[in-house]
């Protein structure tokens, strides 16, 4: 039996050695219980120019599934566009597709997780000579002269950008998914030189997994920290190269809001299967089931920038 187990891994490892990293999907895990509604937060607002909004989203763990909170990251190279991971009904399982960065946004499943990421495309901003402008119709900037030209208003492509406008569903497909396929963009953006979350995304995802409160099964589908209050990393400290060039990023500690925020409950009990395939992205997959319940709003958020940005909600409504 140990010789057998001997030999998998090993077979295992030389497939790894031999899958070219631009490709190489990861460990999926697959799961037969839907993630819970996606909950309402605040957008903390951005300190500084040059910084990436990463919204939250449902993990799974040995546990069930827990919240990583969303956050502002360096970009980790200019005209980087970060695409959102989400789950997918796949062969009667959920199956989670990581996100990844790229010059392009590409499909995310239509899930809705606010913060102009409406199902389809990011809205929240663009690249402009080498800076990243901010739409403060969705986004949260800080307040000040520096911004500049790096802030302006634009509803009518947020308004374009939206698969299910008041939907909190966390899953494309299946029984109560979203249902959208990808567009002629998506499409083109899924063969796009990709690059896997940072590293100061990595250590923050693996914060909410140690962190017991972030579990479903703990706090009822309601994390306390819907978004962390300080970035991830200061883009003053951070290495922004261009997408040909080796970035290296420096990490930073986590600091959680207070942000109230609200998710759905959910049954943990699920089924496991492990497998591994190609993909145009490094990627991991997990997967859950919940009962939808109602959201409730979260408290007004402080300050904004670019004249005024209004309270974004996870679904892209304003308040």
């Amino acid at each position: 039996m140990r010789l057998a187990r001997t030999a998998r891994w090993i077979l295992l490892a030389l497939f790894f050695s031999v899958v070219p990293a631009a490709s190489f999907a990861g460990v999926f895990i697959s799961v037969g219980i839907a993630p819970p509604p996606l909950p309402v937060y605040v957008q903390p607002v951005c300190p500084e120019p040059g910084m990436m909004w990463t919204p939250g989203y449902w993990a799974y763990g040995a546990d069930g599934y827990y919240w990583v909170p969303g956050a502002w990251v360096p970009a980790p190279y200019t005209g980087a566009l970060w695409t959102p991971g989400y789950w997918g009904w796949e062969g009667g399982h959920y199956l989670f597709h990581d996100g990844y960065w790229g010059p392009h946004i590409g499909y995310y499943g239509g899930v809705n997780y606010g913060f102009g990421y409406g199902g389809i495309g990011f809205a929240g901003g663009v690249w402009r000579g080498g800076f990243f402008s901010y739409n403060t119709a969705v986004m949260h900037v800080g307040i000040g002269g520096a911004w500049g030209s790096r802030v302006y208003v634009d509803h009518a492509v947020v308004e374009r950008g939206f698969v299910a406008r008041d939907s909190h569903v966390a899953f494309a497909g299946g029984p109560g998914g979203i249902h959208h396929d990808p567009s002629p963009e998506e499409r083109v953006a899924e063969h796009d030189q990709h690059r896997g979350p940072s590293d100061v995304q990595q250590h923050h995802a693996e914060a909410a997994r140690m962190d017991r409160t972030s579990y479903a099964k703990n706090n009822g589908g309601h994390p306390a920290n819907g978004a962390v209050s300080h970035p991830l990393g200061s883009s003053s400290h951070t290495a922004v190269t261009h997408s040909s060039q080796t970035t290296r990023t420096t990490t930073s500690t986590t600091h959680t809001t207070t942000t109230a925020s609200t998710a759905h409950t959910n049954t943990a009990g699920s089924t496991h299967a492990m497998t591994s395939r190609p993909a145009a992205s490094a990627s991991t997959s997990h997967s859950v089931a919940a009962a939808p319940a109602r959201p409730t709003t979260a408290p007004k958020s402080g300050g904004s920038g670019g004249g005024s940005a209004p309270k974004s909600s996870p679904s892209g409504h304003h308040k």
